[in-house]
């Protein structure tokens, strides 16, 4: 373990009496293993998947005569079930950071944006050139509004794109294990050499899990069975 150099990794080391592992058919049954046990176990060592209990996200409303986002609380519109929501945070604060930084990034107006007041002589960003005047009509409000969902459509968070539950199929030889999903919940996994795998199931939308599934899913690179088919 001699490339083990940092305190905090020597210490974890010290402490470790017996190291097991456990094999799966595939990545994402590992991944989705190792979220689950961390949440599960709450290893003082490994902080980084585990369970946040509120999450954040940004909402498009119209307001006035154009768009403006607005941060919402995930649990209260149904997270990976309805359309229309853009990035996942773990506070009101990361999420206005976030903003900050896509205005900086497309010279959206912080007024507009909800993150400061406009004055008669417009936001702060028209007086340092960062802002190009939508707030005080230099720019027409649609021209900012597209940028505005320029800047945020990396963020979107998908909607779950079947009518139910699906298997995730992951198959080494004649290895086969069945990963079972619904709105971005992992709820179980079948094993053709262990039966079923004992886990928790998922009440409530998980960023962890999300960030696990939805490049596969989205993308079509996993192998996807519709649960009744």
């Amino acid at each position: 373990m001699a490339h083990m150099r940092a305190e905090d990794e020597r210490e974890m080391m010290s402490q470790t009496l017996q190291v097991d592992c456990i094999e799966t058919a595939g990545e994402i049954g590992a991944l989705l293993l190792e979220s689950h046990m961390i949440k599960s176990l709450n290893p003082i060592f490994n902080v980084r998947l585990r369970r946040l209990r509120k999450l954040c996200t940004l909402q498009v409303d119209e307001v006035g005569e154009g768009l403006m986002p607005v941060i919402v609380s995930g649990s209260d519109l149904g997270l990976g079930q309805v359309d229309g929501l853009y990035g996942l945070f773990s506070s009101v604060h990361s999420a206005q950071s976030k903003l900050r930084e896509l205005s900086d990034q497309h010279r959206l107006c912080l007024g507009l944006m909800g993150l400061e007041k406009i004055s008669k002589r417009g936001c702060f960003g028209l007086q340092v050139k960062t802002c190009l005047g939508a707030c005080v009509g230099l720019e027409p409000r649609e021209q900012h509004d597209q940028r505005l969902m320029t800047a945020l459509a990396d963020l979107k968070v998908h909607a779950w794109p079947f009518p139910g539950a699906i298997d995730l199929v992951e198959q080494n030889d004649s290895w086969i294990q069945r990963h079972r999903i619904q709105d971005w919940r992992y709820l179980s996994t079948s094993c053709s050499k262990a039966g079923n795998l004992k886990v928790s199931v998922q009440q409530s939308f998980d960023l962890d899990t999300y960030k696990i599934l939805v490049k596969p899913i989205m993308l079509g690179t996993a192998r996807m069975e519709l649960v009744g088919s």
